[in-house]
């Protein structure tokens, strides 16, 4: 199981932040979720950028890249295994950071790698 932050968390079922915390937790994956809202998904809390979680295989991005810079150095710090760009979340500049830190870019969405076996 890999352990995943979701950045861009929300409580509102309508997003697909929300179906992806739901989906990950339903195939046996930790969670973490951070966001500006406040509230919970999939019975974790919402928490807001922070604190370094240290045992995260993978961040998935649902903010777009607008709203990244603030996050640089967050996930650099979380030194994940990899990074989910999801359709309409791609950053060349984050992606350069990114392998500049030996952390993967990918650019997919989590909720067809999780229903293809491809996570």
């Amino acid at each position: 199981m890999k352990n995943t932050l979701i950045i861009g968390a929300t409580p509102n079922p309508t997003r697909y932040a929300y179906r992806a915390a739901q989906m990950l937790k339903s195939k046996g994956h930790e969670i973490v979720n951070v966001g500006i809202k406040n509230g919970e998904v999939a019975g974790v809390a919402i928490e807001k950028p922070g604190t370094i979680h240290e045992d995260i295989h993978t961040i998935t991005l649902y903010i777009g890249p607008d709203l990244q810079s603030e996050y640089f150095d967050y996930i650099v710090k979380t030194n994940p295994k990899r990074v989910i760009f999801n359709p309409g979340t791609e950053n060349d500049k984050l992606e350069t950071v990114l392998k500049e830190n030996g952390i993967e870019p990918v650019e997919a969405c989590t909720l067809v790698m999780l229903a293809t076996g491809q996570y």
